[in-house]
């Protein structure tokens, strides 16, 4: 094991780190050059509606292409075959429910946050509390997500091992990242999600089309070289049910996962976000369809990438390396090419992760800012949008610490369970009350409470409760057995809830604000004085 390891993350820890660094050097400098435009309360949260529709969907895909896109998937593909490559389809079909639904909607209406939709109808100040709650919740835990596969990345690539040196690490890429919201603000970290895309999508290539070349370009070759290394039993890497065949139950849970994938996207909030950069609802419609193409394709060169390291690497040797299936794509990378693209792989996994920590922070600085401070604390008086923007800054300044904390804590965890928890959230609290809101005109402020307060204290019941935390050997905790929800994701239960908690808690009010829902509904389909209120 401990040659294994050394092998993996003693390619070259040197390399590894200097070209991380040129990589944070050369973005740094991007951020400083963006930021120089960044003076009002739009140009901080919405980069001043400047990038076109191409721009904003390489930004959305390098936001939405985390380390769980690139090392998870490559993995579950590897060691389960079929049943990995589902979490792709989940991710990807996602997108038709944002292009279809959302997109273009949210961008007529809102202004920065999901919390201006919704108090576009509805009583601003208990709706925008609510709202910035489900966002910093949403937030947390994808960022908790992050960080503790940013631990997990400095063990396994850059030979940092210890508690000590893989906190320290921690510490490093969250002031990283403070450092690009707080100077580029929505602008830089657009720039930041561009390269690193760029960069994600370019090395993805480079390896599938090497991989693809070992066996002549035929995929026919390379599954059944696969099938081949994984001696007895290998037929199960090209047939469904390797991870969710085993009964009913997991097979019910993989459906609940997921419905929570599939919907959980078009309510993320610093995926929602990414659609106000954008100057005209056209343009928001476009970035969608770049993003599906780019993610589209990403997800193709997934395939060929866990196949390959089936094929050339073994699960077994997989399954044993620090990280586990995490391992998979860094173990191809140093097969394919040695040190130098296990360098470069490990520098664009730390990519990754900067960028979607930095995308997430801004998000939720933003929410708190806009939505609690300006309008419910100060009930849309504020001074003067520095005073907002100050307040945003200073916000990401606690989320960070925040998340650096929660990050080292979270560094032994699964982290697939948080991520999976951000879905389940995004899913339950957000997107009912979105739909709802743009689509049901009787829909009214009680029910939007009752929706996000409600789907939100469900789903976090419901995983606190569930086989993910607590009962087994891939627990959180497991040396107690506290479970007695039989799913590990509560998607399948809790997106239903919130749904019945949002038209109950509508009918049962006597508010009706039909009007508003006409005016809303003519400046959402047509943008008909959507500039005027993103104007100031």
């Amino acid at each position: 094991m401990s040659t294994l390891a050394q092998s993996i993350e003693g390619g070259n820890p040197a390399l590894n780190i200097s070209i991380f660094v040129a990589f944070v050097v050369v973005t740094l400098v991007v951020v400083f050059r963006a930021s120089r435009n960044t003076k009002t309360a739009s140009d901080y949260y919405a980069a001043g509606r400047a990038f076109s529709g191409p721009q904003n969907g390489i930004a959305i895909s390098g936001d939405y292409l985390s380390a769980a896109s690139f090392l998870g998937i490559a993995g579950a593909i590897a060691v389960y075959g079929y049943d990995g490559f589902l979490y792709s389809i989940g991710f990807l079909v996602a997108w038709l429910v944002a292009l279809l639904l959302v997109a273009e909607l949210l961008r007529n209406t809102g202004k920065f946050t999901m919390g201006d939709v919704l108090a576009f109808r509805m009583r601003q100040r208990p709706v925008r509390a609510a709202a910035a709650t489900s966002t910093l919740a949403v937030s947390f835990f994808y960022l908790l997500a992050q960080m503790a596969g940013a631990g997990v990345l400095v063990s396994l690539l850059l030979g940092i091992t210890g508690e000590a040196g893989q906190s320290v690490v921690i510490a490093v890429v969250g002031a990283i990242m403070i450092v690009y919201v707080l100077v580029g603000g929505m602008k830089g970290t657009t720039w930041v999600q561009i390269i690193k895309a760029a960069l994600l999508i370019a090395g993805a290539f480079a390896m599938t089309v090497w991989v693809l070349g070992k066996y002549g370009f035929n995929l026919s070759d390379l599954l059944g070289s696969a099938v081949e290394r994984a001696g007895e039993g290998g037929e199960s890497l090209l047939n469904p049910g390797a991870r969710y065949g085993e009964s009913g139950l997991t097979k019910l849970d993989f459906l609940s996962l997921g419905v929570a994938l599939v919907l959980g996207t078009a309510g993320l909030p610093h995926v929602l976000m990414r659609f106000y950069t954008v100057p005209t609802a056209k343009d928001a419609r476009r970035s969608v369809v770049w993003a599906i193409a780019l993610i589209g394709l990403f997800y193709l060169f997934t395939l060929v990438l866990g196949y390959g390291a089936a094929a050339l690497v073994g699960a077994d040797t997989i399954k044993a390396a620090p990280g586990g299936s995490n391992a998979a794509a860094p173990l191809l990378a140093q097969e394919l090419g040695g040190p130098l693209l296990l360098g470069f792989i490990a520098a664009v996994a730390f990519a990754t992760i900067l960028a979607v920590v930095a995308g997430l922070t801004i998000t939720a600085s933003a929410s708190f800012a806009h939505d609690v401070y300006a309008n419910v604390i100060k009930k849309g008086t504020v001074d003067s949008k520095d005073t907002e923007v100050r307040v945003a800054r200073i916000t990401a300044c606690v989320i960070g610490a925040l998340a650096i904390v929660g990050g080292i804590l979270a560094k032994d965890q699964n982290v697939a369970f948080l991520v999976a928890l951000a879905f389940a959230v995004a899913a339950s609290a957000n997107l009912p009350t979105l739909l709802y809101s743009l689509f049901w005109k009787r829909f009214n402020t009680q029910g939007a409470l009752w929706s996000i307060y409600g789907g939100l204290l469900v789903t976090i019941v419901l995983i606190v409760f569930s086989p993910a935390v607590s009962g087994g050997d891939d627990a959180m905790i497991t040396s107690v057995d506290f479970h007695w929800f039989p799913l590990s994701n509560p998607g399948l239960v809790s997106i239903p809830a919130s749904f019945f908690l949002g038209w109950l808690g509508t009918i049962l009010s006597k508010e009706h604000l039909e009007d508003k829902h006409r005016e809303m509904e003519v400046r959402s389909l047509t943008g008909a004085g959507s500039e005027k209120a993103t104007a100031h």
